[in-house]
């Protein structure tokens, strides 16, 4: 059966571009009989608030979508995440990390298109402790050490057919921070896997993720769901949009008239374009 899932952050409000991923992966369920699910991704409490996690669903039923209920909320989720961290560790292929952002950024300029600098390896094989203190901010996943392990890895996207997953490209990525309990990486596979996911429709600004969740779906012995990665709505401007932009959303185009079923045609418009 197709499984697939919606799961945003409540840190804003949506805007087209999630519409096109949560009409995506609906509609993909929908065809086959499947089932759709809503996940809130809520793991960074400092930045998530109630009334952005009430709007999402409120404009996911203006564009007449339903979904699986109890909703699944990541903050309700830490034993699971940290059970999975402790595999990895009995594994031995994560270390402890004290890097600040500024240090990396420091240490290495980012390459054009990246999202941040690809860390340099400066704590691994320090052996720090990760019990607090300035022992460790983060654990990083051994990316080599991980893949001596694994072997050669593949994952599956729609438009892109087979991809050889080249985790190495993210250099040794975060897989919990100290403040957090885990991070988006390990979290995302943890839940995809528990929830029986088997197609995961997203912006292609996450495929480059890819490569190293697959990582940690071999060495957790975890499914791996299907790909699809769309291209990312552009506003009007021609740059993606994003909710630390503070542009167009859905709540401001209801504001001003907007019929969810234009919003709907908009999109399926630009995808066959």
């Amino acid at each position: 059966m197709v499984v697939t899932r919606f799961a945003p952050s409540p840190t804003g409000l949506l805007h087209r571009g999630h519409a096109l991923s949560a009409l995506t992966g609906w509609r993909l369920a929908k065809a086959n009989g499947g089932r759709f699910l809503v996940r809130i991704e809520d793991i960074d409490t400092a930045r998530c608030r109630p009334e952005f996690e009430a709007a999402i669903f409120d404009d996911l039923a203006w564009l007449g979508i339903d979904w699986e209920t109890p909703v699944w909320r990541q903050s309700e989720r830490g034993a699971a995440y940290a059970a999975a961290l402790d595999r990895l560790k009995a594994l031995g292929v994560v270390y402890a990390c004290r890097c600040t952002r500024a240090d990396i950024a420091a240490a290495v300029a980012a390459p054009h298109g990246a999202a941040g600098p690809v860390y340099p390896g400066t704590c691994r094989g320090r052996g720090l402790g990760g019990g607090g203190g300035a022992e460790g901010l983060a654990w990083r996943i051994d990316v080599a050490k991980a893949l001596a392990l694994t072997g050669p890895l593949d994952w599956h996207d729609a438009a892109a057919g087979r991809v050889v997953a080249t985790p190495a490209l993210q250099g040794d990525f975060v897989v919990a921070r100290r403040d957090l309990g885990t991070a988006y990486a390990l979290a995302v596979v943890v839940d995809d896997a528990a929830q029986g996911v088997t197609d995961v429709v997203r912006g292609v600004d996450l495929f480059d993720a890819t490569h190293g969740q697959r990582l940690l779906q071999a060495l957790l012995h975890l499914s791996t769901p299907r790909y699809h990665h769309h291209p990312l709505v552009l506003g009007p401007d021609g740059k993606r949009l994003a909710k630390r932009d503070g542009g167009e959303t859905l709540r401001s185009l209801r504001g001003t008239g907007v019929t969810a079923a234009a919003v709907i045609a908009g999109l399926d418009a630009a995808a066959a374009s």
